[in-house]
């Protein structure tokens, strides 16, 4: 059974409140005391509740987490890690799931709010002003999205889409096929933005097709569009589109690398158990979600709501697996 605050009151002969301001608001307590009440506490095995904290400090030392859709491979290291770093830090994680439903992200972000002390949204498809109302309303840490005056942890796309593009090129290729992402998605403008740009300044021709939503069945569909307009390279909005069309591939006869080569961007575990292994962007999804664990603690500690918003920047790189290959000499 487990120990109350009153049995450790009495074994230390002071009252209940004192016991209580000694564990959670110990500068209000006589060190000497306070340090007294903890060792009998810790001798007697006493854990305060979770919701007794919450009670007398006003925190529920929980962290709300919203993200576009769990069986997204994208998505998983990064709840991995918030739960990881939350747990370290002493805080409950709570997990919603909007299901790429944009229209329910706010009302979903508003309900974690009320439960908890701050706010991890990921991926958010929700439109600009009503995420500023958001991080208005609560403390918030926006992931894979960069909202003007908020805290955010963003990706870098710059750096592993010019290397795809480099990659591309010294194999040969002159054409490259974009495989768009949702239209409403951020990372999606940000990445057809990069390789627009590292296309543009490499000479390369560049199409897109889309958009297309982030997956495997999407992917199966860009591929006899990809292939009939004549790229010989696709570089896909993330690894679920590109694994798609890699086995709509197979259905052909064909095999990415050799007919066409196809670029994923995530660096998901499934990237690296096709056949042929994909190529693809790696982007740091652990380090987005601790960083973003860290962002939120540092707020909520300061308490200071209008202290300057920061953004931390995570960068890509690319791994070179067996889908890409030499350019065909002539795909026709």
């Amino acid at each position: 059974m487990a120990v109350t605050l009153a049995e450790v009151a009495a074994a230390c002969r002071v009252s209940i409140s004192t016991v209580s301001r000694a564990l959670s608001d110990p500068d209000k307590v006589n060190p000497q005391t306070r340090a007294r009440i903890e060792r009998i506490a810790q001798q007697l095995g006493y854990a305060p509740s979770r919701a007794a904290r919450s009670l007398v400090s006003g925190r529920t030392d929980a962290i709300g987490l919203l993200v576009p859709d769990i069986a997204n491979p994208f998505f998983p290291p990064i709840m991995k890690s918030v739960l990881s770093r939350a747990r370290d830090k002493g805080y409950a994680v709570l997990l919603a799931d909007s299901d790429e439903h944009a229209a329910d992200e706010s009302e979903l972000a508003r309900d974690l709010g009320r439960q908890a002390d701050g706010l991890v949204i990921a991926s958010p498809r929700t439109g600009e002003t009503e995420l500023a109302e958001l991080a208005a309303q609560f403390p918030v840490v926006f992931v894979n999205r960069e909202v003007a005056k908020a805290e955010n942890v963003v990706i870098d796309e710059t750096e592993g889409i010019r290397e795809a593009v480099e990659h591309l090129v010294a194999l040969g290729h002159r054409q490259i096929c974009y495989l768009a992402g949702p239209r409403r998605s951020w990372s999606n403008q940000q990445r057809r933005t990069a390789l627009a740009r590292a296309c543009t300044e490499l000479g390369i021709e560049l199409t897109e097709l889309g958009p297309f939503e982030p997956q495997i069945q999407a992917g199966l569909r860009a591929a006899d569009l990809a292939h009939s307009g004549g790229a010989t390279a696709v570089i896909a909005y993330d690894d679920l589109i590109a694994l798609g069309m890699m086995a709509r591939l197979t259905e052909r006869g064909m095999q990415a690398g050799r007919e066409i080569s196809v670029i994923g961007i995530d660096d998901s575990p499934m990237s690296a158990v096709a056949h042929p292994m994909l190529t693809s962007i790696h982007v740091p999804a652990a380090e987005l979600g601790s960083a973003a664990v860290d962002l939120l603690l540092a707020r909520l500690r300061s308490g200071e709501s209008s202290a300057p918003a920061r953004t931390v920047r995570l960068e890509t790189r690319l791994v070179i697996r067996g889908s890409t290959g030499p350019a065909p000499v002539d795909r026709r």
